[in-house]
């Protein structure tokens, strides 16, 4: 008898670490994104050279971002047609607007380090959007991520910059996992 009930105690750290490990493959594309952004932060401040192609991909990989992750919880064709189109649509704006900002006439009024922090604006404000109209907390915490990267540049020089978008991260992903501790588990439960 203690040997069926030691076998049935071992699957639960198991389980355990399998849920763990599902909750970390679900925050992985906003770790991700955000790295890309810190990444992108990072070159722009050491070269002072904007990266226009580099946040027009990142602009699209955060619109697939928001699709993918929201596609699960969508129900329905004509809802899954709709999460597409208002994304679409959305993340266009906002590759518009950065376009705009790339005119000849508009960028020769801002300095080059200006450029890619209006282009880092953007794409955070546009982050920030699409996680309110997507009622995503990590996505709009990506977007505040983001533009919190915007003033630490201008004003940050030295490697507290890199502690300051650290801590964002840590603060982030910490705040991610607690708020998927605190909610019921999905799924079917067993009452007999």
């Amino acid at each position: 008898m203690s040997e069926i009930n030691a076998h049935h105690d071992t699957p639960e750290p198991s389980q355990a670490r399998s849920g763990m490990g599902h909750i970390l493959w679900q925050q992985l594309p906003y770790a991700v994104a955000l790295l890309l952004a810190i990444g992108g932060v990072a070159y722009t401040n050491i070269s002072h050279q904007p990266l226009v192609g580099y946040w027009e991909f990142l602009a699209l990989a955060i619109g697939v971002v928001c699709v993918v992750t929201k596609w699960p919880e969508t129900e329905g064709r004509e809802s899954q047609i709709r999460l597409i189109w208002t994304q679409a649509l959305h993340w266009i704006a906002v590759l518009i607007t950065m376009n705009i900002i790339l005119v000849s006439g508009v960028q020769q009024l801002l300095p080059t380090p200006a450029t890619g922090l209006v282009l880092l604006t953007l794409l955070a404000l546009g982050t920030f959007l699409a996680g309110v109209s997507l009622l995503s907390l990590q996505i709009a915490f990506l977007g505040l991520a983001m533009g919190a990267a915007v003033p630490a540049i201008s004003w940050l020089k030295q490697s507290i910059f890199f502690f300051l978008l650290g801590a964002v991260l840590l603060i982030g992903l910490a705040i991610s996992f607690w708020l998927r501790q605190d909610r019921p588990a999905a799924g079917p439960t067993g009452s007999g």
